[in-house]
């Protein structure tokens, strides 16, 4: 199975970050553990943001970077280890959680590193992913055959999808998990205090993000559509047309238009919505 990308983007807890078309990379927002020292990256492939529920440790966070030749880089908040990755080699896909980053090897087999208190780094067992995605203290992976695997904290049910088929896209957030069919329908396990997995009348869906309480899903046409907590406006993309691409943050929602320009929305105390000059 082919394996969407959607990975040009990337919202953190208080960051965003944004791939250029040169292989170059830009980061706008908070960068108290240099997570948005970005600027001397170059070809550059992948980007990842490591992502927290809302928090006094918010704050803390990572990006990830895959290079051309399989390499990945790391920067910003390294209390687990989670940047510990210059030793990883042929690597096709990455994914950066709460202090942890996942690698999925040209091989289908996946590396990981980082906090492992809930089991969420236990994927050296995994073979024929395709993609994985790193939620609080869970991470999902995608198999070739549109199957998924699970690790990590199962509290709230968000790991209970084992019986999940013809997927071509997951997306892990803070307690939820959301997955996007074949047919372009989408279904969601987990946490559901702010209706962020009532996504079972959403069709003709290309991507979907899940941030900590809301989902965003791009469809066909270039619209978006997001349910879930709207307390900082991360849900007013109504409005969005010709986005090729999304990105769900902690509170904020990125969309990337087709001109290369971003769109955002959300929460911007720290600057991480300012992304229109910053990253285009």
């Amino acid at each position: 199975m082919k394996q969407l990308r959607n990975d040009t983007i990337a919202a953190g807890p208080r960051h965003s970050v944004g791939l250029k078309m040169d292989g170059m990379v830009r980061a706008v927002g908070d960068n108290k553990y240099g997570q948005c020292n970005v600027s001397d990256w170059y070809d550059i492939v992948s980007v990842a943001a490591g992502n927290v529920h809302m928090a006094a440790n918010t704050g803390n966070a990572h990006t990830v970077g895959l290079t051309t030749d399989g390499i990945v880089v790391a920067t910003g908040w390294n209390r687990h280890g989670q940047c510990n990755t210059g030793h990883w080699r042929d690597i096709a896909a990455v994914a950066a959680g709460w202090c942890r980053t996942i690698g999925v090897q040209a091989d289908g087999s996946v590396v990981a590193v980082g906090r492992n208190n809930e089991g969420e780094c236990d994927v050296s067992d995994w073979y024929d992913m395709v993609a994985v995605t790193a939620g609080d203290w869970h991470t999902i992976g995608l198999k070739s055959d549109g199957t998924v695997a699970a690790v990590g904290n199962n509290q709230y049910r968000q790991c209970s999808i084992m019986d999940w088929c013809d997927m071509m896209a997951v997306s892990a957030g803070y307690l939820h998990t959301i997955g996007l069919k074949l047919n372009g329908t989408v279904t969601a396990a987990g946490w559901n205090k702010y209706d962020q997995c009532n996504v079972s009348d959403w069709s003709d869906v290309t991507a979907v993000a899940a941030g900590s309480y809301h989902t965003v899903g791009l469809n066909a046409d270039g619209t978006v559509v997001a349910v879930g907590s709207n307390k900082h406006n991360q849900c007013n993309v109504n409005g969005w047309h010709d986005i090729k691409a999304i990105a769900a943050g902690c509170a904020h929602t990125l969309g990337l238009k087709s001109d290369g320009t971003i769109l955002a929305a959300g929460n911007n105390d720290y600057g991480q919505c300012n992304v229109i000059e910053s990253i285009k």
